[in-house]
């Protein structure tokens, strides 16, 4: 049996990055509470389009919880209100029936909004692009376990390759620091003897690049851990100090 709920939808709409934007409300009456998040955007979409007006432009694309497109600032919280979920997990048969909805852009001065939903986040490429990953020539795929690597060691290197790119941790901390992204992306690789040669530069890169792409500082509120949809622990922004401390001494 489908049920359905009424809705209204806060939702900012803005031109492009150097126009101002605000927040227009639209009426969803008749929403299936089966329907996804992104769905019900689709929906509302779909409606605009057929009465002549400019639709919401929002990220998306694999619809699985695993690219990390599907950032939304959903009632204050990047991705909405259930713990370990991106937007495109998330059901409407959690929200109330006659609930106002706020939805808004991911807010940091490095990730300038493109238009309305959609901001670009190019400077987590720059992060990644500075040293997330490995130079030198391995040639053909080793067999399995050839090269001994501790079950600890391979299950926290799993971990922190969960990392999805999505940008919560940026949305969700008061600074817009993006050290558990970078933090993930260098414990990936540092913590797997493939990585092992390259680990100093790849901290100190990473760190330079975090900071020149203009996030800010971490200050160890943990939001970030709270917020990220796929749980990546502050303990590898704990790791990437110790890592760059170390660097930087060598240097």
């Amino acid at each position: 049996m489908e049920e359905t709920i009424n809705l209204k939808l806060k939702i900012w709409r803005q031109k492009n990055t150097v126009t101002k934007g605000y927040f227009e409300t639209y009426d969803m009456p008749g929403v299936n509470t089966h329907m996804s998040f992104l769905e019900m955007m689709d929906v509302l979409n779909d409606r605009l389009i057929r009465e002549g007006k400019d639709p919401v432009a929002f990220d998306h694309d694999c619809r699985e919880g695993i690219c990390g497109m599907c950032s939304m600032y959903i009632n204050g919280r990047p991705h909405g209100p259930l713990k370990g979920t991106t937007t495109c997990q998330l059901h409407m048969r959690f929200f109330s029936d006659g609930e106002t909805v706020t939805i808004e852009p991911w807010r940091a001065a490095a990730f300038p909004i493109i238009k309305d939903l959609v901001v670009d986040r190019s400077g987590f490429e720059k992060i990644i692009q500075a040293g997330g990953y490995i130079s030198v020539n391995t040639g053909n795929a080793p067999d399995a376990n050839s090269i001994p690597v501790p079950k600890v060691v391979a299950d926290e290197a799993f971990d922190a390759a969960a990392c999805i790119g999505c940008g919560a941790c940026v949305a969700a901390c008061k600074n817009a620091s993006a050290m558990l992204f970078t933090a993930a992306k260098v414990s990936q690789l540092s913590l797997l003897p493939q990585g092992k040669p390259e680990k100093d530069i790849r901290v100190l890169k990473m760190v330079e690049a975090h900071d020149e792409a203009g996030f800010g500082s971490c200050t160890n509120t943990g939001a970030c851990e709270a917020e990220c949809p796929k749980g990546i622990s502050i303990s590898h922004i704990a790791r990437l100090n110790r890592d760059y401390v170390s660097a930087s001494l060598k240097k």
